[in-house]
């Protein structure tokens, strides 16, 4: 295997993995502005590969003819197809871009067998994403459908971020031991799954909000959420803990994430790309932190949930990244201190 083939799989899978995260971004939008079902069918877009740019352009009995679970569908909006349908697109073109990264990893069988097969698994499983894709939309939008649809991007990125660090072959300089950095990159992951299966459940609450209070009544969807005297407060009841539990949990996270930083501080030189890392995965969390106040308070901006859940997304790519390098890329030069 040459280093052309090397450094071509490296470069292809950095990209493929910035687009599943974009794909992540546009998914949040999607939900966030309501456009889940702007294509009511699937692959299609009301029958049709290209979607309507305008009502006139459908049957008359369209609501009839795409309904979904026998319901009959809302009204055209063309701004919802169109972000839906864009979201599809990047979806197909994400799916080419993670098979390209198969078709360049196929050197390493004679290398190192692993790195092709988890970009073979990578692939499997954005075939299953689509398939789970196309259930989301027959399902009419189930909560727990979309809820698994999200897990299964974050496990895709997952694989790729593994695949392409063990890829590389070097090594990261680290000053000295330090035995509780890698339990406490384990914990943040724990803690950054649960905090990320917290968000999908709040997020399920505000759905059902929605749907029944109506996008008018979006800068009082979470005081209905925790007000325990509207008809809604007996099924919202679990979903009402669990937001509680996810604000908390921000803070414990940040608390955590500070330690790390500090530790990895004390093992790595400054300009290491574990500490700018690290650093970065701070930020990340202020940002977090700060957009779900702004939803808290200024009654749940479209693009700020976007944003809420793409960070979230980076967050644990962060992470788990941090956490793969030093389990495989650390050896220790020195001894002392410093």
């Amino acid at each position: 295997m040459n280093e052309l083939s090397e450094r071509r799989f490296r470069r292809f899978g950095i990209f493929t993995i910035a687009s599943v995260f974009f794909l992540i971004l546009v998914g949040g939008l999607v939900r966030s502005t309501g456009s889940g079902m702007g294509c009511p069918d699937w692959p299609k877009c009301f029958g049709q590969w290209i979607p309507p740019t305008d009502i006139s352009e459908l049957p008359l009995d369209y609501k009839e003819k795409f309904s979904v679970q026998g319901h009959a569908i809302a009204d055209f909006d063309v701004f919802k197809t169109w972000v839906e349908y864009v979201n599809r697109l990047i979806g197909v073109l994400t799916g080419l871009f993670i098979f390209l990264t198969l078709f360049f990893a196929i050197p390493y069988l004679k290398k190192d067998k692993t790195v092709f097969w988890l970009s073979f698994l990578a692939f499997i499983l954005v075939g299953f994403q689509g398939w789970i894709g196309a259930k989301v939309v027959s399902s009419n939008l189930a909560h727990w459908m979309v809820t698994i649809h999200m897990l299964v991007a974050l496990v895709i990125v997952a694989l790729l971020i593994y695949t392409i660090t063990r890829s590389q072959d070097f090594k990261l300089n680290q000053l000295t031991f330090e035995p509780t950095i890698k339990p406490l990159l384990v914990l943040l992951i724990l803690i950054s799954m649960i905090q990320t299966i917290a968000g999908t459940q709040v997020r399920e609450a505000i759905d059902i909000i929605a749907i029944q209070t109506g996008e008018n009544q979006r800068i009082n969807w979470i005081d209905i959420l925790m007000n325990q005297q509207t008809p809604l407060s007996e099924e919202l009841a679990g979903y009402r803990l669990t937001f509680m539990f996810h604000r908390t949990f921000s803070l414990i996270s940040l608390v955590f994430t500070i330690m790390m930083v500090v530790k990895i501080r004390k093992v790595f030189e400054r300009n290491s790309i574990i500490y700018k890392s690290a650093l970065a995965i701070l930020l990340l969390i202020a940002i977090q932190i700060f957009s779900g106040k702004v939803l808290d308070t200024l009654g749940m901006p479209r693009y700020v949930q976007s944003l809420h859940l793409f960070v979230g997304s980076l967050i644990s790519g962060g992470y788990l990244y941090i956490t793969i390098m030093l389990f495989t890329k650390t050896t220790i030069y020195k001894t002392e201190a410093k």
